[in-house]
């Protein structure tokens, strides 16, 4: 049995977001393979905070720049540490790394920020985020230089998007060693009966309103595509949902024009299941977006943009080759994939004809269960992902003299953040 300790930026918020329902999965995990796990924040838990109890033999709450976190990890001694964003991992992983010098570090990545905050630069500067070669000169920001630091820091890095993972090693270089690519550990659904086409009304979209890309994709929605689809189909109804819903985003609703602004929604399936079409217009974003998964596991089609479909399609070719722009429109997707970066005409054409079209919206529907099957298998991923941990866990002085640069950054970051953290503590302790 092993000790795995999870290290949260926040306390997980599984109907909140697809992060926290992936990094709960890594916990149920564990916990089939017998081992123990212990949760700890920094953060507050708010009232939709997942409760943990069920779940982990142990969960606390850690101070900042505390000296008392090194104890109680000196005293834990994991096996496996597990950080679940790189800012997570610069405020900890050093003090884990003097508290429990053979504990495997984990860094679960979700999406590359670097990579959302460059598309998000680009699309606020009018440069196509789709294309590669137009994002690339916005990369190199100091959340890459951080994000990067901190993945060659840890033993081992997890991914969901097969793109990302091909970027870091074609693009910057990352060895394959330090990488894991696993989309979300889905469990396999039980066979139920989904609603029929004609049993089926409206369209859906849905996320977590903290999040930038979602936020804009309410906009774009609002402003650019709902008003056409509207007026093709004056019946119709657009339900928006998504946690933590702001002002802005309530005053964005208009009962006349059929857009419905929710907010949080206590069964999320149910709600897409019930819907006939699910709309993402995402301008920017990186990692997989867990709308669309959603869809699928509700057979629901869905319309959304390159950048929504990343990671998430089945034909290997596009996603191989982060240099390689996204190729749009491709038949395994189960709705519609259309680049709304110059206009949205043929996103507001297709989500009319998946709507109107029966037969369309028949084969889109059935073809949502054949693209999950191809890209998600529970019992492979767990245990591609497992078998990965237990070899570098096996093998851990050798992989770290391997890649031997991570261990350098270890060295100055413990020299820098290490006084300043202790500073901080000093002070406080003054005050």
């Amino acid at each position: 049995m092993l000790k795995v300790l999870f290290i949260g930026l926040v306390w997980p918020e599984a109907r909140s977001s697809a992060a926290s329902q992936n990094i709960l999965s890594y916990i149920e995990l564990f916990k089939q393979q017998g081992h123990e796990v212990c949760f700890v924040s920094a953060s507050e838990k708010s009232e939709r905070s997942t409760p943990l109890d069920c779940l982990v033999d142990e969960q606390r709450s850690v101070l900042l720049n505390d000296s008392s976190f090194d104890e109680f990890v000196r005293e834990y001694q994991p096996n496996i540490a597990i950080f679940d964003r790189y800012i997570s991992e610069e405020q900890f992983s050093w003090r884990v790394a003097e508290a429990a010098p053979n504990c495997l570090k984990v860094l679960d990545c979700e999406d590359l920020h670097f990579l959302r905050y460059a598309r998000h630069e680009a699309y606020k500067n009018q440069v196509n985020p789709n294309h590669f070669a137009s994002v690339e000169p916005y990369l190199y920001s100091d959340t890459c230089k951080r994000e990067l630091a901190s993945i060659w820091r840890c033993d081992i890095s997890i991914l969901l998007s097969d793109f990302e993972t091909n970027l870091l090693v074609e693009h910057f270089g990352i060895s394959s060693d330090l990488l894991h690519h696993c989309r979300f550990l889905l469990p396999n659904k039980d066979a139920q009966k989904d609603p029929l086409y004609s049993e089926r009304r409206d369209f859906i979209t849905i996320g977590n309103f903290r999040h930038a890309p979602n936020w804009d994709a309410v906009l774009t929605l609002r402003s650019k595509i709902w008003p056409t689809i509207k007026k093709h189909l004056p019946d119709a109804k657009c339900h928006v949902y998504g946690a933590y819903l702001p002002p802005k985003a309530k005053q964005l609703e208009n009962k006349k024009l059929g857009f419905l602004v929710h907010g949080y929604i206590e069964d999320a399936e149910q709600a897409i299941g019930s819907s006939r079409v699910l709309l993402a217009p995402i301008n920017f974003g990186a990692g997989i977006k867990g709308k669309l998964v959603d869809a699928m596991r509700c057979n629901t089609p869905s319309v959304t943009s390159p950048i929504g479909s990343e990671g998430l399609i089945v034909t290997t070719d596009v996603a191989t080759d982060a240099a390689t722009d996204h190729t749009v429109g491709l038949p395994s997707w189960p709705g519609a994939i259309s680049d709304i970066s110059e206009n949205t005409d043929n996103f507001i054409k297709e989500a009319i004809a998946l709507y109107q079209n029966e037969a369309r919206w028949l084969e889109a529907s059935q073809g949502c269960a054949q693209h999950i099957n191809a890209l998600f298998d529970y019992e492979t991923q767990s245990h591609g992902l497992l078998e990965k941990l237990q070899k570098v866990y096996a093998n851990l002085n050798q992989h770290r003299n391997k890649h031997f640069f991570g261990q350098i950054l270890q060295h100055h970051t413990t020299s820098s953040t290490k006084y300043m953290s202790q500073w901080i503590e000093a002070k406080s302790k003054l005050k």
